[in-house]
């Protein structure tokens, strides 16, 4: 749980650096195509303005989503990580 912390401040602070809010900021994620985690991402985002795209890999195996959401601080992108993290088997990139 530590190291969860760890990686948010140090996003936090990367964001802060770089980012000016409120802005666009761009979310990927790769899920198995076997269960209803695609949906459970997209249900994270549902009825915020993101634009949500999907592409399967090669096998089949896998979607990999790219979400685009304006969003007003730092503290708002990691809020979605936190949301998105208790999903089965995702992987943020």
């Amino acid at each position: 749980m530590t190291d969860k912390k760890a990686f948010y401040a140090k996003l936090k602070n990367q964001l802060e650096d770089t980012t000016n809010f409120p802005s666009d900021y761009m979310y990927k994620f790769i899920v198995p195509t076997n269960g209803g985690q695609q949906e459970e991402v997209e249900n994270v985002f549902e009825n915020k303005g993101a634009v949500i795209k999907t592409k399967k890999s090669k096998t089949g195996k896998y979607i990999s989503i790219s979400i685009v959401l304006k969003l007003n601080s730092s503290d708002e992108v990691i809020s979605y990580y936190e949301k998105v993290e208790k999903v089965e088997g995702i992987i943020s990139l």
